[in-house]
């Protein structure tokens, strides 16, 4: 159940008109590592990019984002067992960030946009900024929303 209200949550904001970034993906992958069953953990992230990828569009980076959608799944195994608000606020920075840097560097390998040395590199990652503050926020927002309402949960059920 759990994982068919985050595909919904994901799909429905990917697909929304939204402000660049602000979208829900990034938590979800963080959110499937450190919850879901391991079997669902790094694919379900992966299908909701695919499926909604579809709709909007295939691009050039589609492997840099959903090898980091994936790659943040994965990362997140390691907080199975250890699920605090402040690992979900640390984990967010380091999914955001890591996002920021693997889908930049495809932006900059594969785009064509950025010269092909260390000032092409800088520039890209420079241009990238203001996408990063909005992922970043985002990121965390829905990665707190999502572990209160899963605690809340595994409380009620508990109870």
């Amino acid at each position: 159940m759990v994982v068919y209200g985050l595909l919904i949550l994901g799909f429905l904001t990917r697909l929304l008109v939204h402000v660049p970034n602000f979208s829900p993906v990034i938590a979800i992958a963080l959110f499937s590592g450190m919850y879901l069953d391991k079997k669902y953990a790094v694919w379900m992230p992966v299908a909701l990019m695919i499926v909604t990828d579809l709709i909007l569009g295939w691009h050039n980076t589609i492997w840099f984002t959903w090898g980091s959608v994936a790659l943040i799944a994965w990362m997140n195994f390691y907080f199975r067992g250890r699920k605090s608000i402040g690992n979900v606020i640390i984990s967010s920075l380091l999914s955001a960030t890591l996002f920021f840097v693997v889908t930049n560097l495809g932006v900059w390998l594969m785009s064509g946009w950025y010269t092909k040395d260390l000032s092409g590199l800088v520039d890209c990652y420079l241009m990238g900024v203001p996408f990063f503050r909005w992922s970043l926020i985002s990121t965390v927002i829905y990665a707190v929303i999502l572990y209160k309402v899963c605690e809340i949960n595994f409380k009620l059920v508990k109870a």
